[in-house]
Order: structure tokens, then sequence, then C-alpha cells
């Protein structure tokens, strides 16, 4: 538990120095590259470390067509990252989450198309995926359904990582916004995570399909997306260990 505070702290005041190849500085990248990759993004790792150290990037290819959607949602996920980590002890709760939601889309087009009800909870029906679709909340019952999710969640009072991951995957279910939601929830697991002295975790690109079969799995065999993030945890461990010198003692109890 020392360390997991450790590292809080020094996420946080890192935070604050912008320092470059630090903890902060490569959970920005990752997450964010990662997060918006699974999402569709096309830009590619190093030009989302550019984008965070500079704020402008290089094309790779003469006739590459960038989406201005792509570097709005670059540049908002790091404020998203930042926004998670002014609030990393604060309770989950509803205006949170819609802030959330808020931070990532701003300034792109959706934010002006009135179908994707930015800042708001979805007025139109939507999925998840195209093949062996997942099917979401009404969006007449997006608000009760969260709702009722955040209270189920916070009135327990020990909090695990496969709490935290069940979360998730009720989350997507209910699929609250136009858009965002992907990196929404796997926002708040990464907070969640830091809040009860929890290693965090990131999704990572190549491992999508893992995790699309663990959310599309897990009524039938929750191991498939606990087993996904706990690989995860694993690649996060090493990173602590390489940046801050970080030992992490997991045990059955973090877990369930």
């Amino acid at each position: 538990m020392a360390d997991i505070e450790k590292l809080k702290r020094e996420l946080i005041e890192q935070k604050q120095s912008k320092f470059p190849g630090n903890i902060y500085h490569v959970s920005q990248v990752v997450f964010v590259y990662n997060s918006n990759k699974i999402e569709g993004s096309g830009l590619t790792e190093e030009q989302t470390e550019m984008i965070f150290e500079t704020n402008s990037f290089f094309s790779d290819k003469d006739d590459e067509v960038v989406r201005v959607d792509d570097i709005m949602e670059t540049v908002n996920h790091f404020k998203l990252f930042d926004f998670i980590l002014d609030h990393i002890d604060d309770e989950l709760n509803k205006d949170m989450i819609i802030e959330m939601n808020k931070i990532l889309k701003k300034g792109t087009s959706d934010e002006s198309n009135p179908r994707y009800n930015v800042g708001e909870f979805k007025i139109h029906p939507n999925v998840i995926g195209l093949v062996n679709v997942i099917k979401t909340s009404k969006s007449g019952e997006v608000e009760k359904d969260i709702d009722m999710l955040i209270s189920n969640y916070t009135k327990q009072s020990k909090i695990t990582l496969e709490d935290i991951v069940e979360f998730h995957l009720r989350f997507e279910r209910i699929h609250p916004f136009g858009d965002g939601n992907g990196r929404i929830g796997r926002a708040i697991m990464f907070k969640e995570c830091l809040k009860n002295n929890i290693v965090p975790f990131i999704i990572f690109d190549r491992d999508k399909p893992y995790y699309l079969r663990g959310l599309k799995e897990y009524d039938r065999d929750k191991t498939y997306l606990l087993e996904t993030c706990l690989n995860e945890q694993d690649i996060y461990i090493d990173l602590c260990k390489q940046l801050l010198n970080l030992e992490f003692n997991i045990t059955v109890d973090d877990i369930e």
C-alpha cells in the first residue's frame, strides 16, 4: 500500500512539474494513445507523444490525412487524465462522469452535433461492436441505470480490482453517452484503482480483441476480462519498477 501511495504522490507531483520521461509522462502518452487507438484514432504513438510534449506533431507521410477530431481528442484526453489525478480520492459520482464527457469531447465536431448531446446523456440508441453486437441501455433509462450502478458500487465497504472491472463492464453496457464511453470507462478504472490502493492499468490497443471478448463473454466467464486487466496491470507494474523502483505485493484480496 505504501508504494501505491508513492505512485499517487509521484503522478500528482510530476503533473505539476511537466518533467519528461517520468511515470506521469509515460502514463499520459501510453494511456491516451492506446485508449484513443482502440476507438479508431489514426494518430501514432510518436505523434501522440509529440502533441503532449510540444502541442504539435509531424505527419509521417506527405499524403497523410489527419482528422481534426483525432487531434482534439488527444489534447482533451491529456486533460481528462489530469482531471482524474485531481480527483483521485473523490468518490465517484454522476456529475464527475458527465464532466469527463465534456472534457473529452470539447471542441470536437461532436460537440456541435445535437445527436451526440455532448455533456449530457445519450438521446439516440447505441451499441457496442459491429459483430456480435452488445445491446446497451435505452436512452430514456440511462440516468436511472447510472444512478443504480454508482449507488451499488460506492456503498461497498471495500473495493477490489474485480469490483472495478465489473463496474466497467456495467458502465459499458449502459453506454451512457453519444460517444466517448470506452475512454471514459477506462479512465474511471485507472482513477478507481488509485483511489482504492490498487495498481492501475492501461488497456493496450494490441490487446483490444481480448478486451472486447472479455466484455462480450463476461456473463458466461468473468475470467476473460479480468485476466486481460491483470495482464495489463503487470505491464504497468513493470513501468513503475523501471521509473520509480517500486515493488507491489499483489494479494488475492486485491482482486476479489
